[in-house]
């Protein structure tokens, strides 16, 4: 686990209000393809009292408890096809609760050796479930897959990979130039060059995406890895996918 370069400690696996009905909780840092990627759920109560998990941290210092005090956990989100590590453990832990996973989740989780059980496949439309309180669509390259939530009450989106936002001074510095590469640095984090590259066979499909999220008109973004935005949700989803919407613009 990496130590948090500015303030010098770990993760604490606390939970945060951000909005009313809305939190995060910041974990620990995990290596993908061997680089470290802080962690970071978000948490929601719906109207009608339940409580939804957005991609799932470790359940350290008694973060699934401080959850659980929130309301009756019913939904586990897994809500691409590599944000399911410790969905496992969330399912032990709410043995009541409906897990919800993207397109890609139980193949990707099968070639890495695991068995993932779920109740239900995410798609373009919110279930009834939580149609009244949280909009979503389906981000799908063919390679990769994700769904976006947009709470409307607190005019939250949240992502998970579509853009990411490392600080630098937060990860070892040999991680910087390869983070700067591919495009996912604060304080000008957007989608990894990888998976843009992987749309480029749909780009009619991320442009209505784009446009969708904008229209939204969120306050604030939360995403998985790196800072978030507090404000101004709007004005940086136009930043992030400035050359999707430059391209649209170029065939209009």
């Amino acid at each position: 686990m990496f130590k948090d370069r500015a303030t010098g400690y770990e993760p604490l696996y606390q939970l945060k209000q951000i909005a009313p009905n809305v939190w995060i909780a910041d974990g620990g840092w995990i290596r993908f393809y061997g680089l470290p990627f802080p962690t970071r759920m978000t948490v929601i109560r719906l109207s009608d009292g339940a409580i939804w998990v957005h991609s799932p941290i470790a359940d350290l210092n008694g973060l699934a408890d401080a959850v659980a005090a929130l309301g009756p956990v019913r939904h586990l989100i897994a809500p691409n096809w590599i944000h399911y590590a410790w969905l496992p453990a969330w399912q032990t832990r709410f043995q009541e609760a409906t897990t919800w996973v993207s397109p890609g989740v139980v193949d990707r989780a099968s070639s890495r050796g695991l068995q993932l059980s779920f109740d239900h496949l995410l798609g373009n439309q919110p279930p009834v479930q939580w149609a009244a309180d949280i909009d979503q669509r389906l981000a799908d390259s063919s390679v990769h897959r994700e769904v976006v939530f947009f709470h409307h009450a607190s005019k939250t989106l949240v992502l998970t990979d579509l853009i990411e936002n490392f600080e630098p001074h937060k990860v070892p510095w040999w991680a910087r130039p390869i983070l700067r590469v591919g495009r996912v640095c604060d304080p000008d984090g957007g989608m990894p060059r990888d998976m843009a590259a992987s749309f480029r066979r749909r780009p009619e499909h991320l442009q209505e995406l784009v446009d969708t999220m904008i229209a939204w008109k969120p306050e604030r973004i939360v995403l998985a890895h790196g800072r978030w935005y507090q404000t101004d949700g709007a004005v940086e989803l136009r930043r992030a996918f400035r050359r999707v919407l430059s391209e649209k613009k170029a065939l209009t």
